[in-house]
């Protein structure tokens, strides 16, 4: 009989990894700006690359993780993962220049890919196949609630005391992630010999899933518009003189996330992904038309729940899509290349996006990239969408 039990002990504590993980990346990326802006007299385009530039070495961590991860085992790589991070985080004490600084976000940024891509796989393999969009959706909890508390904590950090503490916070919950790893068990891949052999050679298909390639070309369109949100609310706050409401942002953000996800992780699973896609396409848009037009604390805190209903339920979904389309032994590429084109999005996106703000002002920004993810409803059909079902009955077919 199989096994779908959801909530064990492992599936919690891979949780537990990953929020800390997603924690130190929200914390320091919605203020690393800030700090690049008072610190090193940055321009909005310099901050704006310092702070994207974490996901190059994101990117490259997750290429390392990718196709190393069944080679090296699972739960070493985690294990690795957190190692360089806790290393990395301590650079910053450091940075002395915006060069610098920007050097040890790359740093950062690969450790960070090395772990998330390692908590990712992980989760997959934890989770029965029967549940997956709702276990996956459960697990991305964890990136929902970090990327609630972090940015809210280093507002406040950042408004109250010195902005080093932000450092110290994440050396900390870092240590207590590595010590909690130590407790994980992780399943054994099944991998034929033959396809172990086949990763030690150097070919496209042993950095990127190809399957899940459709489904991380639409996701990189809406974390890049995503980007605008993380990279540039708080300096936004400012202008419009809602600095105070603007840190609760992420916590209706959040607060949407989880009262929504129990329901869309269920249809996910019954009605199907579509079912539950395209509405996303519609919150998201909203949310981020309402950002463009705020003038008002209550309107800003109503547009974090409509882009956490909308950016945070996508993501959650599109995760579950590019493993549910991909073969199980590459679950751990189809979660890298599903990232990859995730992290590329959020990454490119701020200094793009800095280079449009002198022009168009943050209003106008809000009001293009809303535009923008409704654009991304018509990709999303003609990438996936259209085949959804017949996808679905071919894995019913080999299974």
């Amino acid at each position: 009989m199989t096994n779908t039990k959801l909530w064990t002990k492992d599936f919690l504590i891979i949780s537990t990894e990953n929020f800390f993980a997603y924690f130190t990346y929200y914390i320091l990326v919605a203020t690393i700006t800030v700090f690049a802006i008072d610190k090193f007299h940055a321009s909005p385009s310099e901050a704006g690359l310092a702070s994207g530039i974490f996901i190059i070495g994101t990117l490259l961590g997750r290429l390392f993780a990718g196709r190393s991860i069944e080679l090296v085992g699972r739960k070493k790589m985690l294990l690795i993962g957190f190692i360089f991070f806790l290393i990395t985080t301590l650079l910053y004490f450091v940075a002395n220049s915006l060069l610098l600084l920007i050097i040890i976000r790359i740093l950062h940024g690969a450790a960070f890919g090395v772990t998330s891509t390692a908590t990712g796989t992980i989760v997959a393999d934890i989770i029965p196949h029967e549940r997956r969009g709702e276990g996956i959706g459960y697990y991305a909890l964890s990136t929902t609630i970090a990327a609630a508390i972090g940015p809210f904590l280093g507002m406040y950090i950042t408004q109250h005391t010195s902005f080093s503490i932000n450092f110290v916070v994440c050396f900390i919950v870092l240590s207590v992630s590595f010590l909690t790893a130590v407790f994980l068990k992780v399943p054994k891949a099944e991998i034929p010999s033959k396809e172990l052999d086949n990763l030690k050679k150097f070919k496209w298909d042993h950095f990127f899933e190809s399957k899940a390639i459709p489904i991380a070309i639409v996701t990189a369109v809406i974390a890049f518009c995503f980007s605008s949100v993380l990279s540039f609310l708080t300096s936004y706050s400012k202008e419009i003189y809602l600095t105070d409401i603007a840190s609760f942002f992420f916590i209706t953000y959040a607060a949407a996330i989880l009262v929504s996800r129990p329901f869309i992780g269920r249809w996910f699973d019954r009605k199907g992904e579509n079912f539950v896609i395209y509405p996303t396409f519609l919150f998201f848009g909203i949310g981020l038309l309402i950002l463009g037009l705020v003038h008002h604390g209550f309107f800003l805190l109503l547009a974090g729940v409509f882009v956490g209903i909308g950016y945070g339920n996508f993501l959650s979904s599109g995760q579950a899509v590019a493993i549910k389309v991909s073969p199980k032994h590459r679950m751990g590429l189809a979660t890298s290349t599903f990232f990859i084109f995730t992290d590329g999005g959020v990454g490119i996106g701020p200094f793009i996006l800095g280079f449009l703000i002198p022009v168009i002002h943050y209003r106008g920004l809000y009001i293009l990239m809303g535009f923008v993810v409704f654009s991304c409803a018509f990709i999303y059909y003609f990438l996936h969408g259209r085949i959804a079902g017949r996808v679905d009955r071919l894995n019913e077919e080999e299974s």
